[in-house]
């Protein structure tokens, strides 16, 4: 996915279908420059059936100030 619309597209349709929550626990910085953040995340469906609770992990790749691409890994 890129572009600005191509990412606004994604998260609106994602809204209308999921009701997430994620708190952050913890930021590191890798090596490679890379942002790792790791969060407690609670997904619901819009009736509020739990799909998801549980960690998982956010990496960013920070370019220019831009976040270029980020990875979500499950712990």
């Amino acid at each position: 996915m890129e572009g600005h619309e191509q990412v606004k597209d994604y998260w609106t349709r994602q809204w209308k279908e999921l009701n997430p929550h994620v708190q952050p626990i913890s930021f590191a910085e890798k090596e490679s420059g890379q942002i790792e953040v790791d969060v407690h995340q609670l997904v619901k469906d819009m009736l509020g059936n739990v799909l998801f609770d549980g960690l998982v992990r956010h990496i960013y790749t920070v370019e220019d100030g831009w976040i270029k691409s980020m990875e979500i890994e499950k712990l």
